[in-house]
């Protein structure tokens, strides 16, 4: 989706680029003069920032890669159920210039390769006008979406490897988002609501829960954080998006699912942008932008019934829905009474942090000593995977704790008795921090960042922290600053990605999540000890050390998946031609299937276009009335023979209530390689059908 903007839009984004550099922001209507003094917000009167929103694709390859999230090497996409998005909001301060640009994408992590590469390509076209501070970027941690975008080896091995093709697409996407959003820049204001939403999560580890202290427990009475916090986003008198923070993980989708989605947060994001405000993503027009990012999700399901795919039904499928719907319902109530004026200066801190050797004061440790963090090690829970969202590994099973079991022994791995100690009670497997020496395969240095919206604060940790250890940075954080414990959100799955953080108590019981906290037991103090200073230093006003430069690793990276070789249609045919079409006439409510010669759709990605389009008959021509970014439409890629390079796309669209009645038909768009390396794009479509 494009925003189109007037003149007087295009001067401003060009002036706030720093293209016209003599020129202040006096120029722009509505700015302080140069000189004068802002006036102080009131209680009751919200600051006027300068607001814009932007959303672009970040669909990576939808067939034979491996996906993200469930370190499942069975699970390897096959097709589109929903399309990918990033979703950007740009906030600046119309006295100072100071800025945030906001983040959320429809994808299992943010990577840190990820985050190197956007900051590149808009370091490239704004200079420094958004760079390591400002840029926060967040995921929704959605596991059905297409892996291969980290450049440590921990995270591609289900996807065999570094997968150019869907990193691209995603630094892209994000990038255009963030674009859009810039050249969107106009006056407007920003609000704050809160409200709870207690059906749509339950807790998955709460025997690790239970360990916490009863001070701990008691801010979670349900054992969920039900909080639900929305910023409300307007240009002049025109509501333009919303942010709307909730902690559940984004996994209602199983390890069976091989289609690519953004699941219920996806849906949710569609539910409010799509059938709400009418917004057509491929229509190149201003739309409404609907985020729904996680917070402290690290122990907190979609899967009500504590296994996976099951809560509140049996289907997978309407269970995205539902727990989406849900986020969006409660979402929108909040939206519609959110009068909290956001107002105040916009700021942001951010430090790279060696999390493998940070001296942890005793301030924040549980037996008030100092300790250190340790190198990183995946415990043998890790492997067992979370049995109510997906299991992993046969054979290991939570809460394996050492001395190392005897399942441990195949892989014949011997980790220092130091390092053994360091991480105790985790039964070791692999010493991944120790391995990083010979390959990049789990992170060492770290993005640490606190963002600050006029009274509202981000905390932007980059794993994913459960609900009490996400409380305890939020209150670290909170009296650093001296503002209360509800202006500060913590943020997780932003800006790279290094599994989970749990409480030292939570760690010890070793469950999914205290096996998958790679720095040992004093991870969490080692984060809030961090994040206090950071916090101390925006509220004084002065400048950190960066820190260490995380490497970038992009040279070492390989793929053992191979690509596509040529395509060839079968004897008789060409491709795009139609090998099973609908019937004549259906009722709403049934299912229209097509299957059409095609060609592998890692030939293009048709990034910000679709493979299938629904077409409606009106006034004589074919008009495109859903696409594969759709709800009630699904792509499915078919090999039929890989010696030949022959496969079959299998189109389908569910007939919603409401479906205007008329005449239809089904497109797909797909793209062949030749045994020479060439590609060429087709097109092919079914004969009409009615509906009614």
């Amino acid at each position: 989706m494009r925003l189109f903007l007037g003149s007087n839009a295009k001067a401003l984004s060009l002036l706030l680029a720093g293209s016209l550099g003599a020129l202040t922001l006096a120029a722009v209507p509505g700015a302080v003069p140069a000189g004068a003094a802002p006036a102080e917000a009131t209680a009751a009167e919200p600051t006027t920032y300068l607001v814009g929103r932007g959303i672009s694709d970040v669909t990576g390859e939808a067939a034979e890669v491996g996906m993200m999230g469930y370190s499942s090497f069975d699970q390897k996409a096959s097709g589109i159920h929903q399309r990918q998005r990033s979703r950007a909001f740009v906030v600046a301060d119309r006295t100072s210039g100071s800025r945030v640009a906001y983040v959320n994408a429809d994808l299992g992590m943010i990577f840190q390769s990820v985050r190197q590469g956007v900051l590149a390509k808009l370091r490239e076209r704004y200079g420094s006008l958004y760079g390591e501070q400002n840029v926060l970027l967040s995921a929704t941690h959605t596991h059905a979406g297409s892996g291969g975008h980290s450049h440590h080896l921990a995270y591609n091995l289900a996807s065999l490897g570094f997968q150019k093709e869907t990193y691209r697409a995603i630094v892209d996407g994000i990038v255009e988002s963030v674009a859009e959003a810039h050249e969107d820049l106009a006056p407007g204001t920003v609000t704050l609501g809160r409200g709870e939403l207690t059906n749509a999560s339950v807790n998955r580890s709460k025997t690790a829960f239970d360990r916490n202290p009863a001070g701990d427990r008691a801010a979670f009475p349900g054992a969920i954080d039900p909080a639900m916090t929305v910023l409300r986003f307007r240009q002049g008198g025109s509501d333009i998006g919303a942010i709307s923070w909730f902690a559940t993980h984004n996994t209602s989708l199983t390890n069976k699912n091989t289609l690519l989605s953004p699941d219920n947060k996806g849906y949710a994001a569609y539910e409010w942008e799509h059938d709400e405000k009418g917004v057509r993503y491929l229509d190149n027009r201003e739309g409404f932008v609907a985020a729904f990012p996680n917070t402290n999700a690290g122990d907190m399901s979609p899967n009500l019934n504590l296994k996976p795919g099951s809560g509140p039904t049996e289907d997978e499928f309407e269970n995205t829905r539902i727990i989406g719907d849900r986020q969006f319902r409660k979402a929108q109530e909040i939206y519609a009474g959110a009068a909290t004026p956001v107002s105040g200066s916009i700021d942001s801190r951010l430090r790279y942090v060696n999390m493998e050797e940070v001296t942890v004061a005793g301030k924040y440790t549980p037996d008030g000593k100092e300790h250190r963090t340790c190198p990183a090690m995946v415990g043998a829970s890790t492997l067992a995977g979370s049995v109510e969202d997906g299991p992993a590994i046969p054979g290991f099973t939570e809460g394996m704790n050492s001395p190392v079991a005897e399942l441990l022994k195949p892989f014949d791995i011997d980790p220092p008795e130091w390092l053994v100690g360091c991480q105790y009670p985790k039964a070791s497997l692999v010493p991944t921090g120790l391995v990083n020496a010979v390959t990049p395969t789990t992170p060492t240095i770290l993005p640490l960042q606190i963002v600050k919206i006029g009274q509202f604060h981000l905390v932007a940790g980059p794993a994913e922290y459960t609900i009490v250890s996400g409380l305890r940075i939020r209150r670290t954080v909170a009296e650093e600053l001296g503002v209360p414990l509800e202006n500060v959100l913590m943020q997780g799955y932003a800006n790279a990605y290094s599994q989970y953080v749990t409480t030292p108590e939570e760690y010890d019981l070793q469950q999914y999540e205290g096996g998958s906290t790679l720095y040992g037991r004093h991870t969490l103090p080692a984060y809030q000890q961090e994040f206090a200073s950071l916090a101390a230093s925006l509220r004084d006003g002065t400048t950190v050390d960066q820190g260490p430069t995380p490497p970038d690793q992009s040279s070492r990276q390989v793929s053992l998946q191979t690509g596509v070789v040529m395509d060839n249609p079968p004897s008789g045919r060409k491709f795009g031609d139609v090998l099973s079409g609908p019937a004549a006439s259906y009722k709403r409510g049934a299912t229209v299937a097509a299957e059409f010669v095609t060609g592998h759709p890692k030939n293009d990605l048709h990034r910000n276009g679709t493979f299938l389009e629904v077409q409606r008959q009106v006034n004589g021509a074919w008009v495109r009335h859903l696409d594969d970014g759709d709800w009630d439409t699904t792509y499915r890629w078919v090999r039929i023979n890989g010696l030949t390079g022959t496969s079959r796309a299998v189109v389908t669209w569910k007939i919603a209530p409401g479906t205007p009645a008329g005449t239809y038909r089904i497109v797909h768009h797909g793209d062949a390689k030749s045994l020479l390396g060439r590609i060429s794009a087709f097109s092919g479509a079914t004969g009409a059908f009615t509906v009614g």
